[in-house]
């Protein structure tokens, strides 16, 4: 029997995305329901909040977008965007309103559940009490501020410090160049994204064992970077 995952709501007007998804995603554990617009989703997820909702952007009656919005309102569920739109500024759009991820049109299940356990394990450690973050060889004491790869400190710049610290308070999720630019040179900045890939560049020489071939600190292209917490 299936562990119990919980509720999770598909807003997709292709019938056909829906009737594939359904049965993986009920295999693997969830109770899944669907909607195909989006005043539909809002109004199921104000009477029957889901732990996952997977969000088409194109829907018949308004923008992924807006969804992802309204949601963000009073709701802080993970939200993976499937979208066959691949265009960055989507991307980008969407992940500032508060998508936990965005994946393109077509994706294999495989992926997306793999994508759906990491955004579910980031949520648990964000708004965890925990005062520190582990996960493989990383561990991070947020209150003395220490950084230790197998066991052995690691001195972080503060900079260094803050990129880290914001991609594991949001780990399993994108971070955009923007929310990454606004937690570490402040809103006021002259800072982009150039900025950004330096200082990127510069922690992974000291937390990755191959900086050239990362496994913890992920690049999504175009978009900002993502701190893996992947089985």
């Amino acid at each position: 029997m299936s562990e119990d995952l919980g509720r999770l709501l598909i807003v997709d007007d292709e019938s056909q995305i829906v009737r594939a998804l359904t049965p993986a995603l009920t295999a693997a554990g969830f109770k899944v329901a669907s909607a195909a617009k989006g005043e539909t989703a809002l109004a199921m997820l104000a009477n029957d909040p889901s732990d996952v909702v997977i969000l088409d952007l194109g829907l018949p009656d308004m923008d992924g977008k807006d969804v992802i919005q309204r949601i963000r309102e009073w709701s802080d569920c993970p939200i993976i965007v499937l979208s066959a739109r691949d265009l960055e500024i989507e991307k980008i759009r969407a992940l500032d309103l508060g998508a936990d991820d965005f994946v393109n049109k077509p994706v294999g299940v495989g992926e997306l559940l793999a994508r759906i356990r990491a955004v579910v394990r980031g949520r648990e450690r964000r708004f965890s009490a925990q005062p520190q973050f582990q996960f493989g060889d990383l561990e991070i004491n947020f209150p003395a501020r220490r950084v230790l790869v197998k066991g052995e400190e690691v001195r972080l710049t503060p900079r260094e410090y803050q990129l880290l610290r914001i991609l594991a308070g949001h780990a399993g999720q994108v971070v955009t160049h923007k929310q990454i630019i606004i937690a570490v040179w402040g809103s006021e900045t002259n800072a982009d994204a150039q900025f950004v890939r330096v200082l990127m560049a510069q922690l992974r020489q000291k937390l990755e064992a191959e900086p050239s071939s990362p496994n913890l600190l992920m690049t999504e292209p175009g978009i900002g970077y993502r701190l893996s917490c992947e089985d």
